[in-house]
């Protein structure tokens, strides 16, 4: 790391760019858009248009790539009550109703530069006035717009040839990125990934080295640079936690051709988020059962220094799955992440991959209540599911009719959009709603301690056990200690495992036929994003053991202080069923205790591990190296561990930042020593 990375390190950590900010009223923009009647296409223009023109450009010492945010807020486009109108007229939204979760078509842009899709909107919009289409024109007229709002702010900073043209260099490149990525948010997408960057670069990365413009170590230094620029306003980026951006990046897998994608602009992506240990940009890393054992090592080490990534994604699983879900190879192949883990393909996909959940925990809860009378085992089962797949057939219901509203310059930078003379929002190749599917192994050790306890041990009715369940089993301490003996999923018991082989198989058909009013599928995923935590206050104790108010796990992992056998154990369970059906994203997530590096052979060891995961089937990893002093010290004195990052649910954050019912939930995950 050269002095002036660290230098702009060192700063942008203090928060030095903080100086700059200041608030700024919306609330006359409001006024107006309402007092006038002012339509969804245009507000999103005006708004950017006023956020962009309020920006004052800033700069920090030693800097070479700029766009820094200097404005706090985000106009907000609609009120409250007008939401509020529209779902009570049977609308629905997705979060905030806005472009969320997405990952742009940044490279043609990028090659090409704004000036030439000025001219492809002046083209459509000839045509689109000739033919009379009146919402075409209206889209086009506010791209139009909008584009030149940004190039606006880029003339300000007095920045050159980019984004006006396309892109020469890396730097350039770069520059051009940080542009656009920063002009989606002030736009009011959020959640923005940043795609393949290790694809769309590489040209000018490879140009730059062949021709002697720049070495690796410049290159590095320039890609250190993008990478803290990514920081420097993510704390005011919207998410549940500081931290959840979506300011994800993808590296290797295969090309759109099937050929190796993983290049020197990878290694040198991994090496320069290994040296700032920041938590963005956030890694993925595709993999498959070819891809060398090295590789994996790379991504480890990022995993020994506690970054929370890389996040592996199995390409052997997921481009199947997604050619299954009627993805075209070639953009399977594609494929990236929305934000978190959610799989997508940039520019082409306006799949909303989180839009609600299912919780398995509370399905059970209500489906032991309706056959307190069961006579066996396999009719709980039976109403089990029967309780999933009707809560899928609400939330079908439930988003019967789905809007999303503007984003005139996002579109400009989506495949097609122009094209067709229509925003984003009204669809694009790709319209698929994602299911997460909350608190699998709580649900799968449920199930099996109800199996044991109630029908094989018989301790209990299955009746008196759900009058336990809500007191926390007061009175029945031999109840409680049978539950938490029974076979728990993570330890390569098949009692347990059979069990979660059929319950993803039936969550992976719980939506076969299912179509939404955009043209797309319903995909289930293993993931839970926040819900591990909201699903949880939801339900009283669990047949597993578990007490009320105990958060389930993340994602797809072992319930919170089951004793596990170790990581191979977790890898055999998680990896028994069938996960191409479940692939809408969700890792299994696993915690190693930092001794594991302690050893030489621990980065080959843990790296194995995941080679091992893959090469079972596993659709998605991540590996957190915690240490549970670190994190209790952490939480009495947070001053002394600033640095000390975290992975969440599908990011990665500081320990410190969060709030303390996400920083309980992670001391309480299980360490698994490699």
């Amino acid at each position: 790391m050269t002095e002036r990375i660290k230098s702009l390190l060192d700063r942008t950590f203090a928060k030095e760019q903080k100086k700059f900010r200041r608030d700024v009223d919306w609330k006359p923009l409001l006024d107006k858009f309402i007092a006038e009647g002012v339509d969804d296409e245009t507000r999103a223009r005006m708004g950017l248009e006023a956020m962009l023109a309020a920006e004052e450009p800033a700069f920090m010492e030693g800097e070479t790539i700029h766009f820094l945010r200097t404005v706090k807020q985000i106009p907000d486009l609609h009120s409250d009550a007008e939401m509020d109108a529209r779902r009570a007229a049977g609308t629905a939204f997705g979060e905030k109703g806005v472009v969320f979760n997405l990952t742009a078509d940044f490279g043609p842009t990028i090659a090409v530069g704004l000036d030439a899709r000025l001219d492809e909107i002046a083209a459509r919009l000839a045509k689109a006035e000739a033919e009379g289409d009146a919402e075409g024109v209206n889209f086009l007229r506010n791209a139009d717009l909008s584009v030149r709002a940004v190039l606006g702010l880029a003339d300000r900073y007095g920045i050159e040839h980019v984004p006006h043209k396309g892109a020469r260099t890396l730097h350039e490149a770069l520059q051009f990125l940080r542009i656009l990525h920063y002009a989606m948010w002030c736009e009011g997408e959020y959640h923005c990934g940043l795609g393949r960057i290790d694809q769309y670069l590489f040209p000018y990365y490879d140009a730059d080295i062949k021709s002697g413009r720049l070495t690796d170590e410049a290159a590095l230094e320039e890609l250190e640079e993008f990478f803290i620029a990514c920081n420097r306003d993510s704390d005011l980026y919207i998410g549940v936690q500081q931290g959840d951006n979506g300011q994800s990046v993808m590296l290797g897998g295969v090309t759109r051709d099937g050929k190796n994608a993983f290049n020197d602009l990878s290694r040198l992506c991994m090496k320069a988020c290994g040296e700032l240990k920041l938590v963005d940009p956030k890694i993925n890393l595709r993999v498959d059962k070819t891809t060398p054992l090295e590789v994996y090592e790379a991504g480890t080490e990022l995993t020994k220094e506690g970054l929370g990534f890389p996040q592996y994604a199995n390409d052997d699983v997921v481009i199947p799955a997604l050619q299954k879900w009627g993805y075209e190879l070639e953009d399977a192949r594609d494929y990236s992440v929305a934000a978190c883990w959610e799989f997508l393909i940039p520019g082409v996909g306006m799949d909303i991959n989180n839009i609600d959940a299912v919780s398995f925990v509370g399905s059970l809860d209500a489906a032991m209540r309706g056959a307190s009378a069961a006579a066996s085992y396999e009719d709980v089962e039976k109403a089990f599911f029967g309780e999933i797949q009707r809560r899928a057939d609400a939330l079908v219901k439930k988003y019967a009719h789905v809007e999303i509203l503007p984003g005139p310059f996002v579109s400009v930078i989506s495949t097609g959009c122009v094209a067709r003379a229509r925003d984003i929002c009204k669809g694009a190749k790709y319209n698929n709603f994602g299911i997460h599917g909350t608190g699998i192994a709580v649900a799968v050790d449920s199930l099996a301690a109800l199996k044991d306890v109630v029908f094989e041990k018989r301790l209990v009715t299955l009746s008196e056990l759900v009058k336990l369940l809500d007191t926390d089993f007061a009175g029945r301490p031999d109840v409680l200690s049978a539950a938490e003996a029974a076979p728990k999923m993570g330890n390569a018991d098949p009692r347990a495992d059979e069990i979660a082989k059929r319950l993803i198989a039936f969550w992976g058909h719980a939506f076969d036929g299912k179509r939404n009013d955009r043209g797309g599928i319903f995909r289930p995923g293993t993931g839970s994003a926040m819900y591990y935590i909201w699903h949880a206050r939801d339900v009283p104790a669990s047949p597993s053991g578990r007490l009320r108010g105990q958060p389930l796990s993340a994602n797809y992992a072992p319930s919170l202080d089951v004793p596990v056998k170790g990581p191979i154990s977790v890898v055999r369970s998680f990896t028994e069923p069938d996960l191409g059906p479940v692939c809408n994203g969700g890792p299994l997530t696993i915690e190693i205790h930092d001794s594991a590096f302690a050893m030489p052979d621990g980065v080959t060891k843990v790296a194995q591990l995941v080679k091992f995961f893959v090469e079972r089937g596993g659709h998605q990893m991540q590996i957190n190296t915690i240490n549970r002093e670190t994190l209790v010290d952490a939480q009495k004195h947070p001053d002394l561990h600033r640095h000390l990052i975290v992975r969440v649910w599908g990011w990665s954050g500081y320990f410190v930042e969060l709030d303390k019912e996400y920083q309980d939930q992670i001391i309480k995950r299980v360490e698994l020593c490699a």
